[in-house]
């Protein structure tokens, strides 16, 4: 019985295999990365920063607290003002999703019901984003992101 030596071209094979086992895992990553990236949140951002201050601060005017809760199968939207009464806005748009990715996002209609805006949806444990926005009836936009966490 001969014993087998361990030559150049095995420390070669070994070298390639494992590189090309570290490229695939990272190409593969990459790939996932990009697929479930939601995408811009702004067309410019250099125009989008010269407008931040004026958005904000018209924004903070209105004195809106927003907060988010999930039960029974319902989103429970709450905007309410400095007074902590319920505010009813003109119009109102939002995106319930993970914050990884987009495959579950949702856009609920959301009614009000005199206290919140609700909307049926069946989320599933974990963090969920909404990403709202909403128009006061003088016209001011407010956006914000509302964390919403979901245990059953």
């Amino acid at each position: 019985m001969t014993e087998r030596q361990f030559t150049g071209k095995h420390a070669a094979i070994i070298f390639v295999a494992a590189f090309g086992i570290i490229i695939a895992v990272n190409l593969a990553l990459a790939y996932n990365a990009v697929a479930t990236f939601p995408g811009l949140e702004v067309k410019n951002s250099y125009v989008a920063s010269q407008q931040f201050d004026d958005r904000r601060d018209a924004q903070q005017a209105l004195g809106w607290t927003v907060r988010a809760d999930a039960q029974d199968g319902l989103v429970i939207l709450s905007i309410t003002d400095a007074n902590g009464q319920p505010v009813r806005v003109a119009e109102l748009d939002a995106v319930i999703g993970r914050a990884t990715h987009v495959k579950e996002d949702m856009s609920p209609e959301f009614r009000f019901d005199g206290t919140a805006y609700v909307a049926p949806a069946s989320l599933g444990d974990g963090n969920w984003n909404i990403r709202m926005k909403a128009l006061a009836k003088d016209g001011t936009e407010f956006s914000q992101r509302v964390i919403l966490h979901v245990e059953s």
